[in-house]
């Protein structure tokens, strides 16, 4: 999909000329992971036989697809300027109270839809906090994240729920062309969020408040709402694949989604959106979120130690914020 970087007005595309500093590190940043995924998918495809298997392709989509569903709507909440550490303990938070619901004898769909409307609750608290009471939108997620883990771990007693409903287990275990409705909501997602950035006014108004938000506000466009929605979309959508993870294994636990906000974040910023704001598209957000899988895949096919994948992780994080830095410093 197309992406654009809006600047000081909310309604028009920035004009300004990078210059050709910025301009190679910006093809570098919208072009590099994408050839870099390429790169890896070959290498891997050329040296290892249990790569090409179907089964492990599908594999790798269905475990990419919870982390990628949470990172699409994380990108809105970067490009608009904030940033998310709650979606972990949504994701937990989700699948525990869709278990307990459905344990208690809540219909199945029902007990889904609560548990994606706790998210947006959750979300919309964040955002509330956020724009009325001007606290930083770090140690405002990070602090609903501790509240709403241990929330969740208060709900399970510490203990693992299963919940043996053949209903809860259907979503989940739903295929289509033999992939599961987790990579279907995945694409969804993604290509919903794509419209949404890219085709309408609301996605405008989102580059522009994470671009100049003073700027934003004295140009109409209303941002404290621009931010709490994107808030909303991002706790729907770590509860939406929280309940599809639950759904498939059919249970659900408070330690679920452990650090999966610190992976999100990765996926964007190494997919090129700015973690400053302003800038950024779904589809380097999607390649990102693919580029992860892969890495996490040949390190487990080839039995390499998972402190190397760590590693390099942390070199790719760092080289992309690097080069957003500079495109960002490298504009006239």
């Amino acid at each position: 999909m197309s992406e654009a970087t809006y600047d000081t007005d909310a309604d028009e595309v920035a004009t300004t000329t990078p210059s050709s500093t910025g301009a190679s590190l910006a093809q570098v940043r919208n072009f590099g992971v994408p050839l870099t995924l390429l790169a890896i998918f070959i290498g891997l495809y050329a040296t290892e036989g249990a790569f090409r298997g179907r089964t492990n392709l599908t594999n790798v989509l269905e475990q990419s697809s919870p982390l990628g569903i949470i990172a699409v709507a994380g990108t809105l909440v970067l490009i608009a300027g904030g940033f998310d550490l709650s979606v972990g303990a949504v994701f937990a938070l989700a699948e525990v109270v869709a278990a307990r619901l459905v344990g208690g004898g809540t219909e199945t769909w029902l007990a889904f839809v609560i548990a994606i409307a706790v998210g947006a609750v959750v979300g919309a608290i964040n955002g509330g906090v956020i724009t009325k009471l001007g606290v930083n939108a770090f140690i405002v997620t990070l602090a609903t994240a501790l509240f709403f883990r241990g929330l969740a771990e208060r709900l399970t007693g510490g203990t693992l729920l299963v919940v043996d409903d053949d209903a809860f287990r259907t979503l989940g275990r739903w295929q289509f062309l033999e992939l599961r409705a987790v990579v279907w909501a995945w694409i969804l997602c993604s290509i919903a969020a794509g419209v949404l950035l890219t085709r309408t006014t609301f996605g405008r108004h989102v580059f522009a408040t994470g671009g100049n938000e003073e700027a934003a506000r004295l140009s109409g466009v209303r941002v404290d709402r621009v931010k709490t929605i994107v808030f909303v979309l991002s706790g729907a959508a770590a509860a939406l694949a929280g309940i599809l993870t639950a759904s498939r294994i059919g249970t659900g636990q408070a330690d679920a989604g452990v650090g999966l906000e610190l992976r999100a974040v990765a996926a964007i910023v190494v997919g090129g959106t700015s973690i400053q704001g302003g800038d950024g598209a779904i589809w380097r957000t999607v390649v990102g979120v693919l580029l992860i899988g892969l890495i996490n895949n040949g390190f487990n096919l080839k039995g390499w130690d998972p402190i190397y994948q760590d590693m390099a992780f942390g070199a790719i994080i760092l080289f992309a914020a690097a080069v957003d830095a500079k495109v960002r410093t490298a504009r006239p």
